[in-house]
C-alpha cells in the first residue's frame, strides 16, 4: 500500500510541475519601459534617463523641460517626432528620441 501512495504523491507532483512550466511559457508579458523613439501616438511617459553624451544637446533639452521624471507624450511619429513636455511640442530628433528611456504610463 506505501508504495501505490508514493507513486501517486510523485504522479501529482509530476503533474503540477508540468503545469506550472506551462502557464509560465505562455503567462503573457509587457513592455514598461523603452525609448522615446518605439513610444505609440498618445502614449505617456515618465523620462527615466537619458544617454546622450552631447552636452550641449543634454543642456538644450534640460532647458526645454526634459530631464528625468519629467512626464513626456508623444504626439507624433511621422515625418517628424513631435513630443509634448508640459505644454510645450517639441521636435525631437530619431537619435536624440532613441537616447531618452521613459518608463511607460497606463492611460
Amino acid at each position: 500500500m506505501m508504495k501505490d501512495e508514493t507513486l501517486i504523491i510523485i504522479l501529482h507532483l509530476s503533474y503540477l510541475i508540468y503545469l506550472s512550466l506551462i502557464l509560465t511559457m505562455f503567462t503573457p508579458f509587457s513592455v514598461y519601459g523603452c525609448s522615446l523613439e518605439l513610444l505609440q501616438i498618445g502614449e505617456k511617459g515618465i523620462i527615466i534617463y537619458c544617454k546622450i553624451k552631447d552636452d550641449i544637446v543634454l543642456k538644450k533639452l534640460k532647458s526645454l523641460g526634459v530631464a528625468t521624471g519629467t512626464i513626456i507624450t508623444l504626439e507624433q511619429q511621422f515625418p517628424s517626432l513631435i513630443v509634448k513636455v508640459g505644454k510645450i511640442l517639441l521636435d525631437v530628433e530619431k537619435e536624440v528620441a532613441r537616447a531618452i528611456y521613459v518608463r511607460i504610463l497606463k492611460n
